[in-house]
Formats: structure tokens, sequence, C-alpha cells
């Protein structure tokens, strides 16, 4: 049976997310809350009959799919091909930091998804590495007929994208995921259909 679902899940909030410091690569921790939205998810997304789940290597994702798996039983494999954009030099540094250093940068980032911050990579490129991943569970021999894929806001934005073959031009009309938020992408014949985005538990 060949990969029929896939679900993007962002992990739960960070010490990073919760000062609004941008993360890209560096390695931040899930806070309390973080934990919780974890923990809460789990019903939701044990419904969708995981036949694996992937994280990304950072711990904020991991952290976060090891709640699931350890909860429902299901096999945990990590992919580095999984991690946030790089943001180069801006990562650890706030919004405001940026604009202060490189005014209208931001804006030209979100408008913009070939365009990377200095050092760092474009949407495009995120969206490439992380489809990897799904060609690989399309092309392989083990039968998953669903598979949550544990990682990052900017990630899962450039793959829902790519998957749904919108043109690059139109790939910032997507919006935010928030944490512990996930998309929901169904695949028929060789088309994905977005069934939900930005799906989350909330209380």
């Amino acid at each position: 049976m060949s990969l029929r679902r896939l679900v993007l899940w962002r992990h739960g909030e960070t010490d990073f997310n919760s000062v609004g410091r941008m993360q890209g690569h560096l390695d931040s921790a899930l806070t309390e809350v973080g934990w919780n939205q974890a923990r809460f998810a789990v019903p939701a997304l044990a419904r969708f009959e995981p036949d694996l789940v992937i994280a990304s290597d950072l711990r904020r994702a991991t952290d976060t799919a090891t709640v699931l798996t350890e909860a429902i039983g299901v096999p945990l494999r990590i992919d580095k091909r999984l991690r946030e954009t790089h943001l180069g030099e801006w990562q650890g540094l706030t919004g405001a930091d940026v604009d202060e250093r490189a005014p209208g940068e931001r804006d030209r980032w979100r408008a913009d998804a070939t365009w990377a911050p200095p050092g760092g990579e474009s949407r495009v490129d995120v969206a490439a590495r992380a489809y990897e991943v799904v060609d690989d569970l399309i092309s392989g021999d083990d039968a998953y007929h669903t598979v949550l894929l544990a990682a990052h806001g900017g990630l899962i934005i450039a793959l829902t994208a790519r998957l749904l073959g919108l043109p690059i031009q139109l790939w910032p009309s997507l919006g935010g995921i928030s944490n512990c938020h996930w998309v929901d992408l169904v695949r028929r014949e060789q088309f994905w259909r977005l069934h939900a985005y930005n799906a989350g538990m909330t209380g």
C-alpha cells in the first residue's frame, strides 16, 4: 500500500518562541507550555492512525514527536532534512533586531520564496530538501499509508506549497502554522489535496 496521507505537525512552543526570537537551526528547547501543547494534541493526532512518525533532528521537533510516539506506540525516525529554514545571520535575533539592522529585508523575505536571509536558505531550498523525505516514502519498499512529519513552521509552509504544486509566486499567500498545529494532505493518484491547514486543538 502506497503513501496516501501526510500530516505535517509543528513542534510545541519553545523558549525562543516565547520571547519572539528566530530559531532556524538553533536548537531551542520546549517550554512547559510546549510540552503540554504536545500532550493535548495526542488524541486528535492518534485518530489519523499514523504508521510512522519522522521528526526533524532539532530537539524541539524530536521532543514533540516523542510525546506522540510514546503515547500511541508508533515508530519514530529522525531525519535532519526536516530541519527548519536556516536563517543565516538572522538566527537568534528578534524581528525588531533584523528590522534595525536591515530595514525592509524581512518584508522581502516574506514576499519572495526564492530569497534567502544572508547566509541562509530560501523557502524553495527548504521545500526541495523536505520533498526528498516524501519522495523517499513514495518510492521506498515500505508500505506506509499515513506518515506524520514532526517539523517546523517555515518548513511545513514550504513543503505544503511544493506538494500542492502552487506557483512559487503564490507561496507567500499561505499563512503561518501555530505551535503544535498541523496540515493534513491526502494523495490521490499523483496529486496532493489539502484537507486541513493550521488545524489544532485549543483549550
